[in-house]
């Protein structure tokens, strides 16, 4: 099973190391749309791509129409997740579409997002919790 670690280092010194196993970074998932996160996976694997290109891809496995495709990718722009760049061609302008993190880099970020919103909320309680749990 693949793993990887991840050290965060808070505010007053605390630190913050715990490891990762594919099954934990597939509740990660959650945190988008299953169409968001198919649309993810293939600019993670493509690197740049056309909505229509995405939306190719994904139609072999659910039935989904170009214009949802846009409105997520339209999302994911809007949240930071992917960039676009403009293209001109045959009727006119389209996006180029490429992922703003790779797929660590992206799934790291969720991880420190979810980890300070807890900090946030419990405060010393939530550091205290995650020595005692990631020391052992």
């Amino acid at each position: 099973m693949k793993s990887f670690t991840h050290e965060v280092t808070y505010k007053k010194g605390h630190v913050i190391c715990f490891v990762m196993s594919d099954d934990d970074i597939q509740k990660f998932k959650s945190v988008l749309s299953p169409l968001e996160y198919g649309a993810l996976q293939l600019l993670w694997k493509y690197k740049k791509m056309r909505v229509r290109e995405i939306c190719e891809h994904l139609q072999s496995s659910r039935d989904v129409a170009v214009s949802s495709v846009a409105v997520i990718l339209d999302r994911l722009h809007e949240k930071g997740v992917v960039g676009r760049d403009v293209e001109t061609g045959k009727g006119g302008l389209r996006y180029i579409y490429y992922p703003l993190k790779d797929q660590k880099q992206f799934e790291t970020s969720i991880i420190e997002m979810s980890v300070n919103s807890l900090i946030e909320k419990f405060g010393k309680s939530a550091v205290s919790y995650f020595n005692q749990r990631f020391s052992k």
